[in-house]
């Protein structure tokens, strides 16, 4: 019983947070309410607040769990020598981040960046998953142009995913463009 309690509570949480998300990418950050975030879900302010005190709260969930996935990518990059394979594959996966469900929080990240820029822990948070994955991808002594190339490769997936992108075509298009130029790039 008390399981089943728990995993209703998670998918609870689950759904506030995807409606916020939503909220956040559609409205903005800052002009999304946690009234109009329980309207959206049809509860009151105070069953949403039984779950998270704050907006900044579910975003922080949100971008918990991005972390994850990139820590266990970051982790996967360690597990042996960062070859050229190696890097082009951790692209890949990137990309598949990107484009599942940590995708939406990144691009709610990238268009609120005036409005998340206060929020020094959020900033943190998205600099150290880039810091990590660059780091993972090459050895210390890597040159300073093989550096800037893994980095370029890793911006290139996560620019190619920001919504309303004027570079046109489908985010799917953009998605294997960034994969061909991010190849392109990786050392």
């Amino acid at each position: 019983m008390a399981e089943a309690a728990t995993r209703r509570r998670g998918d609870t949480r689950e759904r506030i947070q995807e409606v916020a998300l939503e909220r956040f990418t559609s409205n903005g950050y800052d002009q999304t309410s946690l009234r109009e975030i329980a309207e959206d879900l049809g509860v009151t302010k105070a069953a949403l607040y039984y779950h998270f005190k704050s907006k900044e709260e579910i975003l922080d969930g949100l971008l918990s769990s991005v972390a994850f996935q990139v820590d266990e990518l970051v982790a996967w990059m360690r597990e042996e020598t960062p070859t050229h394979e190696r890097r082009i594959e951790m692209i890949r996966r990137l990309g598949d981040i990107t484009r599942g469900a940590g995708g939406g929080v990144l691009q709610c990240v990238q268009q609120n960046e005036v409005a998340l820029a206060n929020m020094g822990r959020t900033t943190e948070l998205i600099h150290h998953m880039k810091q990590q994955l660059w780091d993972a991808a090459l050895p210390e002594d890597a040159s300073i142009e093989d550096k800037l190339r893994m980095r370029m490769a890793v911006m290139a997936v996560l620019v190619s995913s920001k919504p309303d992108s004027d570079l046109g075509g489908t985010a799917e298009d953009r998605a294997a463009a960034a994969q061909v130029v991010a190849a392109s790039l990786v050392p």
